[in-house]
């Protein structure tokens, strides 16, 4: 069905008038989509939908082809994606929910999920942190939330990983530092003073990508001023003056051998062991330098994506190249994931994907989320 320049008009003046009735949060968006010959006034704020023929006004949730940040399985087997302006999204193995602001879920830009050893799912965003009670969500079926922001103690709200350590001590990196969490208070934990030299001049302002606790005990910092390690006493730096590839790195990553791997934001993938590093970009052994996250197969392989050169697997032997060629929806990809069952993951720009017979297939809402038995 075609569509003129006064049809478009019209649908924008009904999307307006709609919207203008009701309070718009900060992750709002709308959006005119075409889908076949059906077309859809979408408002990510409301889960409404009224059709009216071929043609519907849809006032649905964020679609699943949207930029997607982070993936995670619970213990329940539940999958949540982590989206990076829509809140979160779970699929429960029939049906596909989303979580925002209007929620109760204080965040948009979703870049970290994890699961405690009480049940609990923690989310860090843009916004704070938030926890899930998934006793309490089970038990009275809707959501349970709270969330921690600078008012409940926390530094800094706009957070950019967590982990939880051995001890059960929940780390959070933030824009401008780190806190330590142990179920009652949050500390500061106070990283080396840096100045950070980019192409928009220096600046110190610090940001914490990831965290990492190592064989050792030992906590590892990410930032965008390279890495910090943490054995409980002392502190020690980790930069391009020892041989890493870059200062800004996005992930870290501790093989089964005891390598730790670094993604780097603009010089590629470093592998340290001891004292050596070997960087794979800057060999020309890669192609693609902007890395964005690390994770490790059930199986022992290292997978990475590389900005404009899609995802690679490496076997300990050789890499593997996946592209566009190979289902890879786009080369931005964020990040990579394996659930239980083995199938392996991917988020990025233009939604989730996951690996069938060495080639990946795009995941709707509709699925498919897993092969027919």
């Amino acid at each position: 069905m075609a569509i003129d320049k006064m049809t478009v008009s019209l649908l924008t003046i009904i999307l307006i008038v709609m919207t203008s009735c009701k309070e718009m949060t900060p992750s709002s968006s709308n959006s005119l989509k075409r889908e076949s010959d059906n077309f859809a006034l979408s408002d990510t704020t409301s889960a409404a939908k009224t059709t009216m023929g071929p043609s519907a006004i849809d006032l649905a949730p964020p679609p699943l082809s949207q930029f997607i940040r982070r993936i995670f399985q619970d213990s329940q087997g539940t999958m949540w994606m982590g989206t990076n302006g829509d809140g979160v999204i779970r699929y429960n193995g029939t049906s596909v929910d989303y979580f925002s602001i209007d929620e109760g879920f204080n965040g948009e830009a979703v870049r970290a999920i994890l699961e405690d050893k009480n049940g609990k799912i923690w989310f860090g965003t843009n916004r704070g942190i938030t926890s899930l009670d998934l006793t309490t969500s089970t038990t009275t079926g809707k959501p349970s939330f709270t969330n921690y922001t600078e008012a409940q103690g926390l530094k800094e709200s706009n957070v950019w990983s967590m982990l939880l350590d051995a001890k059960g001590t929940l780390w959070i990196g933030a824009l401008n530092g780190v806190n330590s969490f142990d179920g009652a208070a949050f500390k500061p934990f106070t990283l080396p003073e840096t100045v950070v030299d980019n192409s928009r001049g220096v600046s110190s302002t610090k940001v914490v990508h990831s965290i990492m606790e190592d064989n050792k005990g030992r906590l590892w910092f990410a930032s965008n001023a390279g890495a910090f390690i943490w054995d409980g006493t002392a502190l020690e730096t980790i930069s391009t003056a020892n041989g890493l590839a870059g200062n800004n790195v996005n992930d870290m990553l501790e093989d089964r051998s005891g390598n730790i791997w670094f993604a780097t934001h603009h010089n590629g993938v470093s592998r340290y062991y001891g004292t050596k590093f070997t960087n794979f970009t800057t060999d020309g052994v890669i192609t693609g330098e902007e890395i964005w996250s690390l994770f490790q197969d059930s199986k022992g392989n290292i997978w990475f994506p590389a900005e404009n050169a899609g995802v690679y697997k490496y076997d300990g032997k050789k890499f593997t190249n996946f592209t566009e060629a190979d289902g890879v929806q786009s080369n931005a990809i964020q990040t990579i994931y394996e659930d239980a069952s083995g199938t392996i993951w991917l988020g990025g720009y233009l939604g989730l994907s996951r690996l069938k017979d060495n080639r990946f297939i795009h995941v709707t809402e509709s699925g498919p989320w897993k092969d027919k038995a």
